[in-house]
């Protein structure tokens, strides 16, 4: 006999009982299927001999295929031709999984649910033999962990009675509701040894609400549990996969940066490192640092310019690995007026002096309205040294925006030829089609709109914004050596939450991210500092082509999507001010653009006036703001969460799919991808690859409205002909669609642009370096 699965099983004990079963229950086969069985050994997980018992496959596959437009008879036949004396049951599992991966198609994409579920019944089964037992007794799970050292001691702040009753929470239906990309996803990136999805789930939620008062508990970690499992909230990589293990950092975005000298250059350097050891994603601004040909110690043309010490950047993303499980991740930011961009566009190029090349860090440039206005109207833009802006003129120009910039600029070109002696003037029009034409090659920069991004600053009385994340789409103020930026994450499911449930899952979703940063443990001081004065957190979103493919929407839907994120807004921001009624507020909120009665992205209250269909909500909301403060500094953020969209069943973060359905390849073989609402709504999932990127923009720039911080964005240009402009086949997209594209990101409200994809000869130039920190 098999041992049971697992005690507390509902349906799926019931639905798979046949499974232990003896070998005497195949009396009703038929004589080839008895023949079969008679000839076969099968070795068991545990290493003992059996005979094969085809009445437990058919079990299985019945059990994996239960509810889905699949047909197990099939998945059975295609099996039977592979048995063979000896075979083990892991080999058995396997097979079963390669079958249902065989017949997955646009037309049956419900295999990939098939082979989902087998996969997490291997891990049960071998989770049994490992620890003797399955669900069922979470205190002994627990324990086991903690003596192990991978669980946290923070979890004994539970008594066994109080885990007990946690336990009685899990329910392994939700197992069952991952693919094949999910459940492996899951199992590699985020499980670890000896633990079973749920009760990893639940102890994330445990830890998170370990921080409330002690008669509330459990009353709270069970909603965090609930609204995680059933992946209704998708925590980010740093805390799904860090939260349980001792001393784990949870924070996903970090931004640094560097003063012009080498104690505050060698310093950041070190908590780059030290961000990256633990995980995070960081961006680091150099805009400070003086030029290539400036003065060093009073010696003319003795600087080497930024690009030595972004090496420096590059290879301490190469050497701190995480534990050899991958690179750091860096992007370093360059305000485009700084005398070195030109050849920080060179960069990562395959030509020219190989001692200054980076190609392990990610360029951004940070982006001021003034350039823009210029290459709108081909106008001559000043690229100019820092250090000699400072000395000769006082001027601080990478803490300047706005009409402080723009005012400080005369000032410098009024002096060019006299106290300003190094610079450069170049076509604004022409250096921008240099920008493009590294984004076409490499996907990279990525653009930061410095004046949009520190109009909506909420902490404009502290400081200022220098530069975005990994991502391009958290950041707040930076003071070098003082306060880092420093983000913890969090995403709603679209595909799993409807209007209804937003209220109470954007309330979730605060209150995890709150709970977090008092549990995470910043990786330097300056992390720590800007944590707890702004408390910066950022709930997004994933799922977005799901929940209009559900509704029959599509992405020229605006004011279904503006309705959408309007909702998730005013349901995040009011769960921020509760919190600031029951906590307090954060503590940089007095004089803060929130203290003033302004909302999100500091905007009046008149503007809500005119954009909400129902502004006497946004009104109550300020009032109530100025009375009691908020929590946070900043609330909502859109990650790319790319990999974790695979492990949440959903399309990534906010953007079209790129296909329909496809093949990823991994390290065992490709894996089918699709959405999960494929087979009902195949026509309203429109393909990023044939979408016109305007639509695109105009869609994010929708959504940006109700968004404090930033939203990662993407843009994909399909080089085909007839792609975009189907009326004119022979039309391919030229240079002008996408510089007209870029430049309406930036009229529109856009806040950054990630990377530029282009597909050409149907290959789409994809690279591995999403970010997964941010996934995250």
């Amino acid at each position: 006999m098999q041992p049971t699965l697992f005690s507390t099983e509902r349906t799926s004990i019931k639905d798979a009982k046949q499974t232990t079963h003896s070998s005497t229950d195949n009396a009703h086969l038929s004589s080839s299927e008895k023949t079969l069985s008679s000839n076969i050994q099968v070795v068991r997980r545990d290493g003992t001999p059996t005979s094969l018992n085809i009445t437990k496959i058919r079990a299985v596959a019945e059990w994996a295929c239960l509810g889905k437009d699949v047909n197990p008879i099939t998945l059975e036949a295609g099996l039977t031709t592979r048995l063979r004396n000896g075979v083990t049951t892991r080999e058995i599992q396997d097979n079963l999984i390669d079958c249902a991966l065989s017949m997955c198609s646009p037309s049956e994409p419900d295999w990939r649910y098939v082979a989902g579920r087998l996969h997490i019944w291997s891990l049960w089964k071998d989770t049994i033999v490992s620890r003797g037992y399955g669900y069922g007794n979470y205190p002994a799970t627990v324990k086991l962990q903690v003596n192990a050292d991978r669980y946290d001691k923070k979890i004994l702040v539970y008594s066994e009675e109080e885990l007990a009753v946690a336990g009685s929470w899990i329910n392994p239906e939700w197992d069952k509701d991952y693919d094949l990309a999910g459940a492996v996803l899951l199992m590699k990136r985020y499980l670890l040894d000896d633990e079973l999805p749920q009760e990893a789930y639940l102890t994330c939620a445990l830890l998170l609400a370990s921080v409330e008062k002690p008669e509330n508990r459990l009353s709270v970690a069970k909603q965090f549990y609930e609204a995680i499992a059933s992946r209704k909230i998708s925590l980010a990589t740093p805390i799904l996969a860090n939260l349980r293990v001792p001393s784990g950092s949870l924070s996903s975005c970090f931004i640094t940066g560097m003063d012009d000298n080498l104690e505050s250059i060698f310093a950041e350097i070190t908590n780059t490192a030290r961000i990256s050891k633990n995980g995070g994603g960081v961006g680091v601004n150099v805009s400070r640092i003086r030029a290539t040909g400036s003065w060093v110690m009073g010696k003319a043309n003795a600087s080497g310019g930024v690009i030595p010490w972004i090496k420096l950047l590059n290879d301490t993303a190469i050497a701190v690995n995480q534990g050899g499980r991958r690179a750091g991740a860096v992007t370093v930011g360059v305000d485009v007026w700084h005398l070195d961009v030109p050849e920080f566009l060179e960069m990562q190029a395959e030509n020219g002096d190989r001692r200054r090349k980076a190609y392990d860090i990610f360029p951004q440039l940070v982006i001021v309205d003034e350039f823009m206005r210029r290459v709108v109207e081909r106008e001559l833009w000043t690229l100019v040294d820092p250090y000699e802006v400072r000395i000769k003129l006082g001027i601080e120009l990478a803490e300047l925006w706005g009409d402080e910039f723009e005012a400080a600029y005369k000032i410098i070109e009024a002096e060019l030829g006299n106290k300003i002696a190094l610079y450069k003037q170049v076509d604004a029009r022409e250096l921008f089609k240099h920008i493009m034409r590294s984004q076409v090659e490499t996907g990279m920069p990525y653009l930061a709109f410095k004046d949009t991004i520190n109009r909506a600053n909420p902490n404009q009385h502290e400081g200022y914004i220098p530069g975005v994340n990994l991502c391009c789409e958290s950041f707040s103020n930076v003071k070098p050596g003082v306060e880092a930026h420093c983000c913890n994450l969090v995403s709603l499911n679209l595909a799993n939450v409807e209007e209804v449930d937003i209220p109470h899952i954007s309330t979730l979703a605060v209150r995890i991210l709150d709970n977090t940063i008092d549990l995470t443990n910043p990786p330097f001081s300056a992390s720590k500092t800007h944590n707890d004065k702004y408390r910066t957190i950022g709930v997004g979103c994933m799922g977005l082509a799901d929940w209009l493919a559900k509704r029959h929407l599509t992405y020229t839907s605006l004011t279904e999507i503006s309705d959408l994120f309007e909702n998730i807004a005013l349901a995040c921001t009011t769960a921020s001010m509760e919190l600031a009624r029951e906590r307090g507020a954060y503590a940089a909120f007095a004089g803060s653009e929130w203290s003033k009665g302004k909302l999100i992205g500091a905007k009046p209250i008149e503007w809500f006036l005119t954009n909400s269909k129902q502004p006497e909500r946004w009104v109550d909301l300020a009032a109530n703001i100025q009375k009691y403060g908020i929590r946070n500094s900043h609330i909502t953020a859109i990650a790319p969460n790319t990999s974790s969209s695979l492990v949440q069943g959903c399309t990534a973060s906010i953007l079209p799919v790129y296909s329909k359905f496809f093949y990823d390849k991994w390290a065992k073989g490709t894996v089918p991808i699709a959405p999960p609402f494929i087979s009902d709504r195949f026509w309203y999932y429109h393909e990023n690859k044939s979408l016109d990127q305007k639509i695109v923009v105009k869609a994010v720039a929708t959504m940006q409205q109700w968004i404090d911080t930033g939203i990662s964005m993407e843009l994909l240009f399909n080089l085909n002909q007839g792609v975009y402009f189907p009326e004119e086949p022979e039309r391919a997209i030229k240079a002008k669609d996408i510089f007209d594209t870029l430049v309406m990101a930036w009229q529109e409200g856009c806040k950054a642009i990630y990377y530029i994809r282009t597909v050409q000869k149907d290959d789409f130039k994809e690279s591995n370096d999403a970010c997964v920190a941010c996934a995250n």
